[in-house]
């Protein structure tokens, strides 16, 4: 599967979220061998709880289907750039690559308003911004408009 390819699996969760009330971001982990091993959704509202991001709902399922901690090996890919309590949990998880679609100007933290894996922390992730960031974005500016 390409960069692609699992962004739009993404973007689908993500779309998931919106038809629930939440802020349409979706996130997959795939395994080493490229199998899907984790999904999230924004859960936010569902759950009352502020750390309900889909990127930590998909490192933990990844880590239930690893059995481990240490997601070595394995991409994230999220339809917006990450917040730092999310850049945190890909360092904490060892991640070695992340994918995000949509820049995020408020908390972004891969580059819009901090670069946490750029910071002297055991852990750097290669980041590929960007990938179907138009349909990424459209969903969040779809979302808030009809919100308004």
């Amino acid at each position: 599967m390409t960069r692609e390819d699992y962004m739009a699996l993404a973007l689908s969760l993500a779309r998931e979220a919106a038809a629930h009330g939440e802020v349409p971001v979706g996130c997959v982990v795939a395994g080493p061998d490229g199998a899907v091993i984790g999904r999230g959704r924004n859960r936010r509202e569902e759950t009352g709880d502020a750390t309900a991001h889909a990127e930590l709902e998909a490192i933990r399922e990844a880590c239930r289907a690893l059995g481990d901690w240490r997601l070595e090996g394995c991409a994230l890919y999220v339809t917006l750039e990450p917040c730092p309590m999310c850049t945190g949990a890909i360092i904490n998880a060892r991640i070695p690559t992340v994918v995000f679609g949509a820049r995020e100007a408020n908390f972004g933290s891969c580059g819009s308003v901090i670069d946490l894996f750029s910071e002297r922390y055991g852990h750097r992730p290669a980041v590929y911004p960007g990938v179907l960031c138009g349909e990424c974005a459209a969903a969040l500016r779809d979302f808030f408009r009809d919100k308004r």
